[in-house]
């Protein structure tokens, strides 16, 4: 008889070791990954996020409003939509071309939307003045965003509101990489020539193709009104490998004048390359009147009259439609100029905002500092996360891998310059002058007096 009560117990312990596993598996099946977080439990970025996936937010509406329109709203709104499907949040939002135009008109008349995508810091720091711009540094957890971002994206993040007090104004979401030098790979391969390291060995490469007969730079600054805004990006490059980034953010915000050592330095850098006729397709002549989308088409001709081109990875819808990245062409990391600097990668990118403070917002937010929240983008292409728990293994294509990849071991980051300038200057002065240098028509002391001049009175 004890014999068939122990089979009658095993048989009960066994069936509840069952149920129990088969319930543990639904919930894991359950809980979507969020960068750390699952349903029920505490969240590495915020409460608010853990209650989202919890299901106490199920049926709230966050609005967002920012600059993706056609394919990359579908994009942005793909990539939220397993998480409104398993928060029950409704991510609304509402993009246009107009939007950096509207939104200052919305936040000052209490219209702001819940949520806004500024695609400049710039812009940002602008609305941060107006004071209705939410503090994010005790909406998502500190340690978590210095655990998942390269702590030059926090510094950039980080503004002065109209009481003199440092804020945490927004997160960076989808970016981009400029710090990236293009070359016919099929070409260069069989040219017998090595990819650079250095800025000296990238200054020998270019003597060496000079040697060969060839010119190995292809540049052009032509770009209508725009004119002269791909020599402020070879500026802000060699800024950033010459000196430190407390002086690049003193000349972005105009505590440091053009017509200082620093900057003066940083030119001579590039000017090294621009104004030496051997080094450049058509010579410093052709520069400020080739088209800069026009510019890199020479790398393929068969030769290639020209086999070096520093721009950023949107270039490659200027590229040959029958061209394949990884077999035609390919691309290279800037090189580093000082080592005391490291390895900087100069970028542009979106940077999430906050307008509204209730839970279903911050529980938005909290997700957009996870690389989760741009998964399915990075996978459909044209995505790159800034995060460090998004995989590489996300990337489909060899060119955003590429670029996801240097962002992520860059030593640190930095906006594009110009852009975060004062218009006058940013997108006026420094563009105007710089074209107006290349052309020779003035000389850099006149140059630089004139874009310090420009700078908006305090």
């Amino acid at each position: 008889m004890k014999k068939y009560l122990w089979q009658l117990v095993l048989v009960l312990v066994i069936a509840s070791m069952a149920i129990s596993a088969c319930g543990t598996a639904a919930t894991a099946t359950k809980a979507p990954s969020t960068g750390g977080t699952t349903g029920g439990q505490g969240s590495e970025q915020g409460q608010e996020l853990a209650d989202a996936y919890a299901g106490k937010l199920k049926g709230k509406i966050v609005t967002m409003a920012g600059p993706f329109v056609d394919n990359d709203a579908v994009k942005f709104n793909d990539s939220v939509k397993a998480f409104e499907t398993a928060t029950g949040i409704d991510i609304q939002y509402e993009g246009s071309k107009e939007f950096e135009a509207s939104i200052a008109i919305r936040v000052e008349g209490g219209n702001a939307p819940d949520i806004a995508d500024l695609p400049q810091p710039g812009l940002l720091n602008t609305l941060v003045q107006t004071g209705k711009v939410i503090d994010l540094t005790n909406v998502i957890n500190q340690d978590w965003l210095k655990k998942n971002y390269n702590q030059s994206w926090l510094d950039m993040s980080m503004m002065t509101d109209p009481n003199g007090k440092q804020i945490m104004a927004g997160i960076w979401a989808r970016v981009n990489g400029k710090s990236l030098v293009w070359y016919p790979k099929a070409a260069f391969d069989k040219a017998g020539y090595k990819i650079p390291t250095t800025w000296d060995e990238m200054m020998a490469l270019t003597q060496q193709i000079a040697d060969d007969g060839d010119t190995a730079w292809c540049i052009g600054i032509e770009s209508g009104a725009a004119t002269g805004w791909p020599m402020t990006d070879w500026i802000e490059e060699t800024m950033l490998r010459t000196t430190s980034l407390e002086n690049y953010d003193k000349w972005v915000k105009g505590e440091l004048k053009f017509d200082s050592p620093e900057v003066r330095k940083a030119i001579d850098y590039v000017t090294k390359i621009w104004f030496n006729d051997k080094y450049v397709y058509g010579g410093r002549a052709a520069i400020a009147t080739t088209a800069f989308g026009d510019a890199p088409k020479p790398m393929f001709d068969n030769p290639p009259k020209c086999w070096l081109h520093k721009q950023g990875n949107f270039i490659t819808t200027f590229f040959p439609e029958d061209k394949k990245a990884g077999v035609d062409y390919d691309f290279f990391y800037l090189p580093p100029i000082d080592s005391a600097y490291g390895k900087p990668v100069l970028v542009a990118g979106d940077i999430y905002a906050m307008f509204r403070d209730a839970p279903e917002v911050r529980a938005v937010i909290q997700f957009f500092s996870t690389g989760a929240s741009l998964e399915q983008w990075v996978k459909e292409g044209g995505a790159i996360a800034p995060y460090k728990d998004a995989s590489l293994d996300w990337y489909t294509n060899s060119v955003d891998k590429g670029v996801a990849e240097i962002i992520q071991n860059a030593t640190s980051l930095r906006f594009d310059g110009s852009d975060q300038m004062p218009s006058a200057v940013g997108a006026g002065s420094f563009w105007k002058e710089m074209t107006s240098y290349v052309t020779g028509s003035i000389d850099l002391d006149t140059a630089l007096k004139e874009i310090d001049a420009s700078w908006p009175k305090k």
